[in-house]
């Protein structure tokens, strides 16, 4: 990353308003853009942008390179020819939360009545992009025959298909992309339009000065097209049930540590293969972000792999990870990456050489500031220019309700750091983060419209409503635009 001054906001998609009852890559999103530059900002960070699986998470996808369908824009279909308007279903009236079940069903109808349209019309404008775009995403193919004979096959984890299927006899795979080929086009169309759609929005931030920083988690899910069709490159058996899961041990959070369920890379096999298969995957990424996020990057340098069928973490063991291999190999394939290191959590000396060495940032909390004494690393008369600061993240409450739940002690501590006796504390933290040191700073949008607890995007751990909080249209005001503006200004952060 550059070392100039900037600033921007954290928002996924999903949680832009409009029609469809999902945010989704049209006008709002463009109109959301427009914000941006208005304010000042340089920077627009989003979540995964993944099809997502059990729970919403985009945390948890069906696939590490392929897009969200339910992003996708109808309404574009509709002016492309693939769509009639009365082929547009009106939402249910929801306006704050993805229904997600809901969304699904009708978004998938529509969805495929516009591949079915476009797949009929032969001759169909765009017919030659969208053969390219087959021919150049080498990923492509896998997914969408795993999708196909998910949705053929129950839903059911892909371990749970017959025998054939899950071994991926090749007389089989060719059997089933026969039967299953135009289910197989619906869902190539489908990837086809999430990035042509995508690509338009990204070229319209950069025409007004916004970079999009994305959002890599580390792992991938089990259930996933990557796991399915690559097997060897994970710590599998013979029947492909992992040996190890991915998890953190106990902590003062959490006595028997977190089991994620992710399977583990073998990053031996990866090596012997000059790690093609994450050279392609951080290719992608830059394709889609103009700069990339790792999540849980400390499990580069070790990672808690905890036995599989374990109910709890506290069996697990640090197991070393590439460390700066990896990075070199994807240097020498890619140039010099774009990556904020997200570096939180229980973080060693180790973690913070690998970071350090290839010049990444890594991320300050304020959240996180106010526990422990003046050494706290994310105070910030304690940051480093060469990091990220935020309010919180997606995983934090929001800071209007993390600061309603602290001790009246504790919010007077905050108080006196700041000097602020003030009524708009939330705003008061955004200044401070603005104010930093660090180079970036970026602010969850929930924090700008001073929201509570009930609009926090994710809270770890629960099931339910995580993931579907949204704005409402007439949410981002001139006045919100011109206030941010003028301490993004202040405080040397104005785009140019």
């Amino acid at each position: 990353m550059d070392s100039l001054r900037t600033s921007g906001i954290l928002l996924h998609p999903t949680s832009l308003p409009g029609s469809g009852g999902i945010g989704s890559l049209g006008k709002e999103a463009r109109s959301f853009i427009d914000f941006l530059a208005r304010s000042g900002q340089g920077l627009w960070q989003v979540l995964p942008l993944g099809p997502t699986g059990y729970g919403n998470s985009p945390y948890s996808c069906y696939s590490a390179f392929a897009g969200n369908p339910l992003l996708i824009n109808c309404e574009i279909l509709a002016e492309e020819g693939d769509l009639s308007v009365e082929d547009l279903t009106p939402d249910d009236g929801t306006t704050d939360r993805v229904d997600y079940p809901s969304v699904e069903e009708r978004t998938l109808r529509t969805l495929r009545k516009g591949a079915d349209s476009f797949l009929a019309r032969k001759d169909a404008a765009g017919m030659d992009e969208f053969l390219k775009f087959r021919s150049t995403a080498p990923w492509l193919q896998d997914f969408a025959l795993f999708m196909a004979l998910k949705e053929e096959l129950g839903g059911n984890c892909w371990n749970d298909w017959p025998t054939e299927l899950r071994l991926r006899n090749p007389e089989a795979l060719v059997t089933s992309a026969s039967r299953l080929a135009h289910e197989v086009d619906v869902l190539c169309y489908l990837q086809w339009q999430f990035f042509r759609q995508w690509r338009r929005i990204r070229e319209y931030a950069a025409a007004r000065g916004v970079r999009i920083v994305g959002d890599l988690p580390i792992f991938v899910a089990y259930d996933s097209a990557e796991v399915w069709a690559n097997p060897t490159l994970f710590k599998l058996d013979e029947k492909g049930i992992p040996t190890v899961i991915a998890g953190v041990p106990p902590d003062y959070f959490s006595p028997t540590g977190q089991l994620w369920g992710n399977p583990h890379y073998d990053w031996d096999a990866l090596a012997r293969t000059g790690y093609a298969w994450w050279i392609e995957r951080m290719r992608t990424s830059l394709d889609l972000y103009d700069i990339v996020r790792i999540d849980h990057f400390r499990g580069f340098a070790a990672s808690w792999e905890v036995p599989f069928g374990d109910d709890t973490a506290v069996n697990g063991q640090w197991v070393p990870g590439p460390g700066g291999a990896l990075f070199l190999a994807l240097e020498a394939a890619l140039g010099k990456m774009p990556i904020i290191a997200e570096d939180l959590g229980i973080i060693t000396p180790d973690v913070e050489e690998l970071r350090d060495k290839f010049a990444f940032p890594g991320m300050k909390i304020l959240h996180f500031a106010f526990d422990s004494g003046p050494d706290n690393q994310y105070l910030p008369h304690n940051h480093l220019r060469q990091s990220v600061v935020y309010t919180g993240t997606h995983d934090n409450d929001t800071t209007a309700g993390w600061f309603d739940k602290l001790t009246e002690q504790e919010q007077q501590h905050i108080r006196r750091y700041l000097s602020y006796q003030g009524d708009e504390i939330v705003w008061e933290l955004i200044r401070t983060s603005l104010a930093s040191v660090a180079d970036t700073a970026i602010i969850p949008l929930q924090d700008l419209l001073v929201l509570g607890s009930d609009s926090r995007m994710n809270m770890p751990g629960t099931v339910g409503s995580n993931w579907s909080w949204r704005f409402a249209s007439g949410d981002l005001t001139d006045l919100m635009a011109d206030r941010l503006a003028d301490l993004t200004q202040l405080y040397g952060r104005k785009r140019q």
